[in-house]
């Protein structure tokens, strides 16, 4: 029952519950005083009658305003109560405790909306400490990483100037490795910014309605010359199909699962597979190796910022570990999903699954 109309029930029984009442009482004290009384006409009879009906009056409009103010406090007052110490406690940081009031009334309502704002505060604040979490750990990885080709470098140009490369030979080494270092410092900055544009939602995409055949076989004729010790396939499941992609996010989604793949590659036979396939709404692209695999353990993680299955953060086979949390965020602006598959001494496989796009007529 609303509490409107609790309240209306409450002001009708003010009125009705002390009339009655009073007639039952009137009706009681005439039948004794007047009817089996004795004296009935006498004076202080009268006065007496007059004065039991005021107090059975008073008594009715207390007995009456006593029961309805417990049931207006029992069914308004407290839930009001709680509802105020459960605002208390949000106010005080407390987010744990729910907010249960069994009642289907506008109290009950409110309850309900309160209990969906202190879920909505709770996400919010744990959401806030995974983001927290999340900066620290960047910050720390940013450091150790940049530090590492950092040092590398200040050591290499401290032999030159100490005229430790006293040999041409010795200086040209020296002067190489410096420059190696100093590319994959650049590179991993260039993922660093691209990441943090993609993290901020502030990297510009534009779609377009793409042929995904056409378009694998370009960058899989770019990969050919790019890594030729690579035997690149391309397999087709059903019609051919177009989706709505950035072609420039895209091709560095693909691109950075194809480097991770070409990276932990362990024999003289690698193959890279790409397979598309067709559903109702959607397209899957498969990108498979035959390289050394990821542990079942390490599968869920592949796709977090700077992590890496080599843990010795080696930045010969560990990159910056920033590739396919790029990739991860380049597929979820298109409004798809990504997961991987892998065995280890099998190897692994990626999957885009991508929105479809408007087929020609």
């Amino acid at each position: 029952m609303s509490i409107k109309k609790r309240l209306l029930l409450s002001n009708i029984a003010m009125i009705v519950v002390p009339v009655i009442g009073f007639l039952l009482i009137e009706i009681l004290l005439g039948y004794l005083f007047f009817i089996k009384g004795e004296g009935a006409q006498n004076e202080q009879v009268m006065q007496s009658f007059m004065n039991y009906r005021l107090a059975a009056l008073i008594l009715v409009l207390i007995v009456t305003n006593g029961l309805l103010t417990y049931f207006v406090s029992r069914t308004i007052i407290k839930p009001i109560q709680q509802l105020r110490n459960a605002a208390g406690a949000i106010k005080q940081g407390n987010l744990n405790d729910p907010i249960k009031l069994p009642s289907n009334d506008e109290l009950g309502e409110l309850a309900n909306t309160m209990e969906e704002m202190r879920e909505s505060l709770q996400m919010a604040k744990q959401t806030q400490e995974k983001y927290e979490t999340n900066r620290r750990e960047l910050i720390a990885s940013i450091s150790h990483d940049l530090r590492t080709p950092i040092t590398s470098i200040k050591g290499y140009v401290q032999g030159v100037l100490d005229g430790v490369a006293d040999t041409e030979e010795k200086h040209d080494r020296y002067m190489r490795t410096i420059y190696n270092k100093t590319e994959a410092l650049e590179y991993m900055v260039d993922e660093l910014f691209v990441y943090s544009k993609l993290d901020l939602q502030r990297m510009p995409f534009h779609f377009e309605t793409i042929d995904l055949v056409s378009y694998c076989h370009d960058i899989m004729e770019e990969l050919r010359f790019q890594y030729p010790q690579i035997d690149f396939v391309f397999q087709q499941s059903g019609r051919m199909t177009n989706i709505e992609a950035d072609r420039e996010q895209l091709h560095r989604a693909i691109l950075n699962v194809v480097t991770n793949s070409v990276k932990y590659q362990n024999n003289s036979r690698s193959k890279i597979i790409f397979s598309i396939t067709e559903k109702e709404e959607n397209v899957i692209l498969m990108i498979k190796d035959n390289g050394i695999g990821i542990d079942q353990a390490a599968v869920p993680f592949v796709f977090d910022q700077f992590y890496r299955t080599d843990s010795s953060r080696n930045s010969a086979t560990g990159g910056s570990g920033l590739g396919l949390a790029i990739v991860k965020k380049i597929i979820e602006i298109h409004q798809g999903t990504v997961w991987a598959e892998s065995e280890p001494g099998i190897g692994t496989t990626i999957y885009f699954q991508l929105k479809k796009g408007e087929h020609d007529e």
